[in-house]
């Protein structure tokens, strides 16, 4: 396939090295210029691009950006051949991104995504693991253990499609339903960043409770910034990374 990534963070530049080493053909940007993407994100194959040169001629695009930012990337999504899939890896936060437009603890957030995105079908694909898990801990088919990562989409097909690249990034493509069932692998879900095999993501993405989530979420995020407190910034992330599997289920799964 080929493949469009737009964003380069953790998630995006694994992404880039896991569907380039699957012989895909990626091209990859940010919003600073090509010329800031590291070498090592392309260890595997792949290409800088311009922002504006992701959507275009591509089989898939999958957008990697703060949730903040999804409206200011519809000009590149309004590129996208007609039949190409669209993937969204974003997760919203109110402490950190605010009461954006219409979102709120009510609506589904792969909605409001996909309406500053001109209403394309959308699937959510790869937002519910850490990026530690994402980095660490892909796996074979078949291995004991194997994390499985859920994908909601209206489309069958295009679900099939994100299970397809989850797979190919060394985890269990998990069919999680349409977009309006995509809040029950959101923050404060049971099934949320939490390390589940396949059988044990069905069980959690079951026992998602819609009030409950939001007010999990926000417990977590409290616990994690009074834990960070007292670690060294050098090894904050390291520390995040030890922790917050537990921490999550731990919170979301009580």
């Amino acid at each position: 396939m080929r493949i469009g990534i737009l964003g380069v963070g953790n998630i995006g530049a694994t992404l880039t090295q896991r569907l380039s080493a699957a012989g895909h053909d990626v091209k990859v940007a940010n919003s600073r210029g090509p010329e800031t993407i590291p070498d090592a994100v392309f260890s595997s194959g792949g290409r800088a691009v311009h922002a504006h040169e992701t959507g275009a001629d591509v089989d898939a695009l999958i957008i990697s950006v703060p949730f903040a930012k999804t409206p200011d990337i519809r000009p590149v999504v309004d590129q996208l051949p007609a039949g190409a899939v669209l993937l969204d890896t974003s997760n919203y936060y109110p402490q950190r991104d605010g009461h954006i437009g219409e979102v709120d603890d009510g609506q589904v957030e792969s909605r409001w995504v996909q309406e500053q995105l001109g209403g394309r079908p959308l699937v959510k694909a790869w937002n519910a693991i850490t990026t530690g898990s994402f980095t660490r801990y892909a796996s074979a088919p078949g291995s004991v253990g194997r994390i499985a990562v859920p994908v909601a989409a209206d489309s069958d097909a295009d679900r099939s499609v994100g299970m397809s690249l989850v797979e190919q990034t060394g985890f269990d493509g998990f069919d999680a339903g349409t977009l309006d069932q995509s809040w029950r692998q959101q923050p404060g879900a049971p099934s949320y960043c939490t390390d589940l095999t396949r059988d044990e993501l069905a069980t959690a993405l079951d026992a998602a409770d819609p009030a409950r989530s939001p007010r999990r979420r926000d417990l977590l995020l409290k616990v994690i910034t009074e834990l960070m407190q007292d670690v060294d910034p050098g090894r904050r992330a390291e520390s995040r990374a030890d922790v917050i599997v537990e921490l999550n289920r731990l919170i979301y799964g009580s």
